[in-house]
This record gives C-alpha cells, structure tokens and sequence, in this order.
C-alpha cells in the first residue's frame, strides 16, 4: 500500500454497461487545433465514440458536458482507436474541395494553383482519427467550428474512407511503412494470423504468420521497418516490411508442411526472442532516435530489448500487471515507464528502479500520457468499466497541527475502576476456553429399510449452544460407496464465536452394519477364512448381533450369516469347545466390516459386564497372498487405464491431422480428389469413440477395485494389530502408512504412495540399526513417483513390514532404537506360515465343513 495516492484533477464516467480494453484509449491533438495541446479520444465495444478536452476543477456534471467534444454512436464496435496522418495529400485536397463553399471565379486561374499548392504541402501534416472495427477500417477527420453563441464550439467528424475487411480485425498498427514519410501507413492483425497492410485508402497487400494459432500483441518499429509480434509459442518474433513484401501472397492459408503453390519466397522472421510467457502489451517508443529499446510487458516480467532482438534488461514483477506505458526520461540513456497493476497501484519506473507509487481507486487497463492547456504530462487511465482519469504524481501539504494537551493530573478512580473491568472481561473469557461451548447430537430417525439394491435412512443433526455462535455451517461427508443426498458421514460444524474467533468442532460416529447386509443362513465351504481368539467364555452372537438375531436360522446362536448388498456372503462361527471365533467367506475383502463390527462389539459387550482384562487376538498367520490378489488386480486396472489414455492421445493426433488434410483440400481452389480422406476419419472417429467408452468403463472397474483393496487393507492391519497386540496409535500409523490416499488420481497412485511410505518406515523405525536410522534422517528428498513396472517391490516391503513387526519392531514418528524383542514373541507364527499346519489346527477346533462343535 502506497503512501501516496494519484491526484485527481479531472475525471469522466462514460456510459452505463460499457467495456473497454487497451486499445480503446488515444491521445492527440486530433481536430488539429495547432496549439499542441492534446484530446482524449475513447471508444467502446458498444460502439460509442467520445472525445474530450479536459479542463481543471471541471469533474461535475456540467464541467464534464463541457470537457466532451463530440460523442458519435456507431454500428460496430470499437477495437482500437489511433491518431495519426492517415490522410495522403490529393485526398485530402479533394476532402478540402468537398467542404468549400465557394470556388475562386475562372480569370483567378493563378491563384487557385497556388492555393492548390500550399493546401497539398500542409494536408499530410493533419492528424485523422483511424477507428478499427472487427470488420472494418475507417479513417475519419475531426474539426471544429467557432461557436458564436454561448454554447461554445461546434465539433464534427467526416467519414474520409474506409475498408471492408474479409477477416476478423484483432488490433492494428501504424507508421511510415518501408521508410516512406509524410503519411502513416496502417497494418491490421486478423483474428487467424495474417497482416493486411492499408496504403491510406487502398489495400496493399496481406501475409499470414507462420506457425500462427492465436493472435498477440502488435507493433512497429519504425527504426528497423519491422513488424513485432508475440506468437502462441510465447516467443517476440520480428518481421521486416520488406521481407512481409516480397513474401508468398495470403490468398488462403497453408499447410506449412505443404510445398508453395505461388511464387515469392516463404515468411520467416529475422529474430526471435523467448519469453517464456504470454505478453500483455508490446511497446515500441520513438520519443529519442538515440534509444533504441523494444518494451514488453508479460505476465511475470517485464523485458527490455535492443532492435536486433537482445535483452538489455528484465524485471521481475511481483503483481500481476494490467497496462503500461514507456515514455521520454530527462536522465540520458534511460526510460521511464508507467506500469498499473491488479492492486490498484501506479508504478513510476526508471529501467528497472522504482521511482514512485500511487495508489489508485481502480484497476487501469489503459494509460497515456498527455498534455494540456493547464497541466503538461498528465497521466490519462481508463479502466473496463469506463472510469476515465486524468491524474498527476505528487502529494498535497498537510495544514494540521497537532493541538495542545491540556496538562491534567490523572483520575486513578477511573483509571483503577477501568482496570477491574478489563481483568473480569479478561477472567470470564479465560474461564470459557476450558468449558466446552457447543455439543453436536447424532440421532438416527426412521427404521432401516434394507433391499438388495439400495439402503436407505434419515438422519438428524442436533447442536446445542452454550453461547451466541455466528456464521455456522454443517458438513457432512461419507466416503465412497456410501453417499447423502445433501450437497455435502464425520460431520464438521465451523463457527464463529462472540468474538470472532473461529472454531471448529468434530464428531465421527459409526453407521449401523444393517445399512449394507441383511441376515443370511450360514455357508458351509468358503474360500477364505479368519480365526479370532479370545480370553473369555464364548458369547451367544444373536446377543451381540441383536439385529440380525430375529431372522437367523441359527436359533442357538452359534452361528450368523450376513449377505452384502452387493451379492456376497460372510458367516461367523462361534466354538462350543474353545475361545474362537471363525469368519469365513467366498470374498477376501468382504470380511473386513463383519471383523471390525465383532471385535467392537466384544469391546462393548464385556465392558458392560465389567470384565476388565478381556483381551482378544488373531494367531496368524496373515493371509498376505490372499492380501496381494487385490493389490494386483487394482494395480492391472491402473496399466490398463494408463494404455487406454496413451492410445485416445494417438487417435486424438491422427484425428486432428486428418481433419487439417481436408480443411486444406476444401479451401483449396482447385478441386482435388479427397484420397479416401473421408473414410479414414470416419474410422478414425470410431476408433475414437470406443476408446473412450473402454476407458471410462475401466475407470468404473477401477474405483471399485480400490474400494476393495481399502476393505483388504483395513482388514490386513486389523489382523496385524490383533496378531501383535498394537497401540491405538501404533494401529494408526500403520494405517496411515498402508492407506496414504482416500482415492486414486491419475497423477498418484495407492501403489507408489504406499510403496514410500513403508519403504520410510523400513529406514527408519523398523530399520535393523540405529545406524540405519541416522543415515535414513540424513537423507533429503527423493525420486518422483510415479507408477511401477510391476508390484513385486511392494508386495517385498509390505511382506518385510510385517516380518520386522513380528520381530518386535516399534511403530513410532520418533527416530529411537528399537527394543530387544522377547524369545517368545519371536517364535510366533510367522507371515509365509504353510496351510498343513493350518488345516490340522482346523480339524482340532471343528470347523471343517462350516460345523461348529
């Protein structure tokens, strides 16, 4: 923020609903009035043209209708307006000629020649106001009439010529063309790339740009005869007049691959320049033949060329630039530019030393500098909305004066009475911050209504205040496959206290298991089975599952069967002569939720029956290849994903390189045959089409995959925590090392984010060393992931991971040495543990064949 604010010293609002852009805004002495004092011309995309004389202290409504010369409505819009000598001299006698009301009689012979003479040696020297349309070119003459009465001077605007153009104008430039003097020429840019080139009122000539595809910023260097333009590549290209000349004609626009059809020599520019970046505005000031300097203004920097196209300086901006303008120093061998920004600031800049900022009430799009009867180099500014502003630099001397205090003793009764009040303030405020403000109610309202299709329930949020809060707002999130049918299940409410302090209060609850499964009868062989132990007597499950218990077939509850929504089914046996419990299913990844739900509510279960040392846990060993049959089938689905877009990128260029071939041959004016063209695109657009609904049926195949593969790996550190007997918070780093990513993006995966994160648990808290661990520290950075060649690295260190866990190894954020680990912990049943041994085990408990004993 500027000290300094730019003094207003006229200003205009033009219009209502108006726009404006940089082009629209000119200054001149454009009614060629003699005196050297500048207007303001401002034209708008509606189409209006009005043109002022600023005078001081004249900003009100009456002062403004007399600072506007002329405002002319008309039929197009206005791109850019430039003032200029656009007018040769036999145009203008004949202009002359047009508006004299009386001839010399014929024996004046002689005097009327040399009228002629002098009328042809002063009218290239007049200024006419060239106006581009997005079609059309049109060269006016601006004068004005003494009024005699008090209405002041009459002002018109004459239609000189003007030029139909057949291709869409984006900005346009002037100056003395090939080294001609007297008379400015004038070239127009198209919307499509090619310079049409304008000798007053007849068309020159036009050329295409090379390699063009959106059109840029437009200038000419009159010191060299070339023309300067930013290309789409973000690089300046310079192009001499002569070259633009003898170049191929523009009649239609080429396939550069393609050999030319006419004569003349193909368009190449002298010099280029990279940027690196899309520039604003190029500038190419001619106030000093001794300075020879080519301004751009980017989007980041701000660069400073010499003709032949090396760089004398560059600035490095720390806004975002809107407009700028260079202009004459009175230090030799330097510039002086004006520079508006997106923070409504002025910057006067000398190379690139910041010699001033003001602060404005807007954002300029467009800035002069001009000069006016009561105030040289005043700085004109236009924003979008039509706010016109002529300003100078500098600040007002401030007249306060500090008055006298008056020399009293102080009340300390106020003073002590003040300081009570701000202790209690302070004692209440401090007494507030321990004592919870605000409590959040979960209730679930209407019945659940299960089907094989889709589950639905109603939901209430209560929240109960113990103060005035402001601003609150509920969100309510679920993750996939779940969803709600509000915009937006942990639910954040975020609000405001009396203060204005925000907070942020948090609650995560659990959704009822009948939500997704209904009840089912057991299944006697599965493929896949998990044992749980236990350090109690076992418990009837219709008393733990009190929801299902009402429709199993089961009626001595020794058994449960749920059957998913989805189609799968999960049973639980409970033994009649052990402490176990078994879980089994067709479905490795479906166990996990039936798992989850029966160890929390054992949890629930003897606690309120007030068993204190219940304990509960899992004797391996870890079904880890059952474990990375997911891995792989979601890690296929990435590959596959990952072909498909490489192969929709290949017909993609094919298709658009097709298309290119046969724009070509229908602009071309002889008919040529199309070589089976059409065909080929048709095929091509095919091709297309079914690659596309491949790949978005993949991606559906491929969000379900990973939902799987989270409900494997949930279930995996469940089993792992059971087997281990892990700490909340160790659980929960290893779910975070397991589960990095709520959802898979196509520039990061689960495969590789997991495959870091346990590859810097391995390194460092499950590393064999303390010296490992210091040189895992020490190491910064890493290499870029991306996804794999294959998943046998993964499936490695998650298959070390879990052997290091079982050796004793700490899961902990901090860098301490592991502890020596127990004999008896170590000759636990290890990961890679045969299934013989298994299957023995399952012949003592009785559980073969899905009976329970």
């Amino acid at each position: 923020m500027s000290l300094f604010k730019a003094r207003d010293w006229w200003s205009a609002a033009l219009g209502e609903g108006e726009e404006f852009d940089q082009g629209c805004l000119c200054v001149g002495d454009v009614d060629n009035s003699g005196t050297g004092h500048d207007k303001i011309v401002v034209g708008s995309y509606m189409g209006m043209l009005r043109i002022f004389s600023p005078h001081a202290n004249k900003s009100s409504e009456t002062g403004i209708a007399d600072a506007q010369l002329l405002e002319v409505q008309l039929q197009n819009a206005i791109i850019q307006v430039e003032v200029g000598k656009f007018v040769s001299a036999p145009s203008c006698f004949v202009n002359a000629f047009l508006n004299l009301k009386s001839w010399p009689p014929p024996n004046q012979g002689q005097a009327k020649c040399a009228n002629v003479s002098r009328k042809n040696d002063l009218c290239s020297e007049l200024l006419h106001l060239a106006v581009l349309h997005p079609r059309k070119l049109s060269v006016y003459s601006v004068s004005g009439t003494a009024g005699n009465v008090e209405h002041g001077d009459q002002y018109q605007m004459k239609l000189v010529y003007e030029h139909n153009l057949q291709r869409t104008a984006c900005n346009m430039t002037y100056g003395t063309f090939g080294g001609v003097t007297g008379h400015h020429s004038l070239c127009i840019q198209s919307m499509d790339g090619m310079l049409m080139f304008f000798e007053q009122d007849s068309y020159s000539f036009g050329r295409f740009l090379p390699g063009f595809l959106l059109p840029g910023p437009l200038a000419y260097n009159s010191r060299t005869d070339s023309f300067l333009t930013v290309s789409s590549a973000r690089q300046l290209e310079s192009y001499k007049y002569e070259t633009l000349a003898v170049a191929t004609e523009a009649e239609s626009r080429q396939d550069p691959d393609l050999p030319l059809k006419t004569g003349g020599k193909r368009l190449m520019p002298d010099w280029t320049f990279v940027l690196g970046e899309q520039a604003l505005d190029l500038c190419v000031p001619s106030f000093s033949h001794s300075s020879s300097s080519i301004f751009i203004l980017g989007e980041r920097n701000l660069y400073c060329l010499r003709d032949n196209g090396q760089i004398r300086f560059m600035k490095k901006l720390e806004f975002n630039p809107s407009c700028f303008l260079p202009y004459a120093s009175v230090t030799d061998g330097t510039t002086n530019l004006l520079l508006g920004n997106h923070t409504n600031m002025l910057l006067v800049y000398q190379d690139v030393t910041l010699k001033w900022a003001a602060q404005l009430s807007f954002v300029p799009v467009a800035v002069r500098v001009a000069n006016f009867p009561e105030l040289k180099g005043a700085v004109v500014t236009l924003t979008a909305d039509g706010h016109l502003l002529c300003s100078y630099m500098g600040t007002d001397p401030s007249f306060f004066s500090t008055p006298k205090v008056d020399a009293r003793e102080a009340d300390y009764e106020q003073v002590d009475a003040e300081m009570k009040k701000l202790q209690k303030f302070i004692r209440e405020a401090t007494r507030t911050q321990g004592r919870r403000l605000l409590e959040l109610f979960i209730f679930f309202l209407s019945p659940l209504s299960p089907r094989l299709t889709l589950s639905l329930f109603s939901l209430q949020v209560t929240v109960k205040a113990s103060c005035v809060v402001q601003s609150s707002k509920l969100t309510i999130g679920v993750q996939p496959p779940l969803a709600v049918t509000q915009d937006q299940f942990t639910s954040i409410l975020l609000y405001l206290l009396f203060s204005g302090v925000p907070r942020v209060l948090q609650s995560r609850f659990s959704l009822p298991l009948a939500l997704v499964c209904v009840p089912s009868s057991p299944a006697k062989t599965t493929n896949f089975k998990i044992t749980v132990d236990t350090n109690q007597p076992p418990v009837d499950l219709s008393s733990i599952f009190r929801e299902f218990s009402a429709k199993s077939e089961d009626k001595d509850g020794n058994s449960l069967a749920f059957q998913f929504l989805s189609g799968a089914k999960v049973t639980v046996l409970a033994s009649k002569t052990s402490q176990r419990y078994r879980i089994q299913s067709d479905s490795f990844e479906d166990m996990w939720l039936v798992v989850k739900e029966l160890v929390q509510r054992f949890d629930q279960h003897f606690s309120k029956m007030g068993v204190k040392d219940f304990k509960k846990s899992f004797s391996g060993p870890l079904p880890l290849q059952e474990y990375f049959l997911s891995v792989d089938h979601h890690f296929q689905l990435r590959v596959s994903a990952q072909q498909y877009q490489d192969l929709l990128s290949e017909r993609a260029v094919q298709f658009r390189a097709i298309q290119r071939r046969l724009l070509t041959r229908f602009k071309d004016k002889t008919p040529a045959p199309l070589q089976n063209l059409d065909t080929l695109l048709d095929a091509t657009y095919s091709q297309v089409m079914a690659l596309a609904e491949a790949a978005e049926e993949n991606r559906a195949l491929l969000e379900e995959a990973f939902v799987r593969l989270r409900s494997a790996t949930h279930l995996l550190v469940l089993l792992l925590s059971l087997w281990q007997g892990l700490t909340p918070d160790q659980t929960a780093i290893l779910e975070a090392t397991l589960l990095p990513l709520l959802q898979d993006t196509p520039q990061l995966g689960w495969e590789e984010s997991c495959d870091a994160a346990v590859s810097h648990l391995l390194r460092s808290c499950l590393s064999r060393s303390p010296k490992d661990q210091a040189t895992s520290l020490a190491q910064t950075g890493g290499p870029v992931l991306g996804l794999p060649r294959d998943t046998a690295r993964l499936k490695k260190h998650i298959t070390l991971l879990c052997d290091r866990i079982s050796k004793g190894g700490r899961l902990t954020l901090a860098s301490e040495a592991n502890v020596q680990v127990p004999a008896q912990v170590q000759n636990l049943a290890a990961p890679g543990e045969s299934g013989r041994g298994r299957k023995r085990e399952e012949q003592r408990e009785g559980w073969l064949d899905g009976k329970s004993i």
